[in-house]
């Protein structure tokens, strides 16, 4: 797993702002209301670009999928910045 770089505080974010992140370079998702910092991840990804598909949107669908393993869910934890406007 490569290391995390913390760009942000934890925080609550809207969608427009979610939505600014949506590069390989800069790339947030949005999962289950909950705003995942991906970047460093995304080169990881077994998935290769898949990752990229809900870049600065919602991930939710997608990231339930039967293609992840359980290990996916505990994972992503580590990246977790914030949670989605209410």
């Amino acid at each position: 797993m490569p290391p995390i770089e913390r760009r942000w505080v934890y925080g609550v974010y809207s969608k427009a702002e979610i939505a600014l992140h949506d590069k390989r370079t800069d790339c947030w998702i949005i999962v289950k209301n909950r705003i995942f910092d991906v970047t460093s991840y995304v080169e990881e990804h077994p998935g290769g670009d898949a990752i990229l598909t809900n870049a600065g949107s919602d991930s939710t669908e997608g990231f339930y999928g039967p293609q992840h393993p359980g290990g996916a869910f505990q994972l992503i934890e580590d990246y977790c910045i914030g949670e989605l406007e209410k």
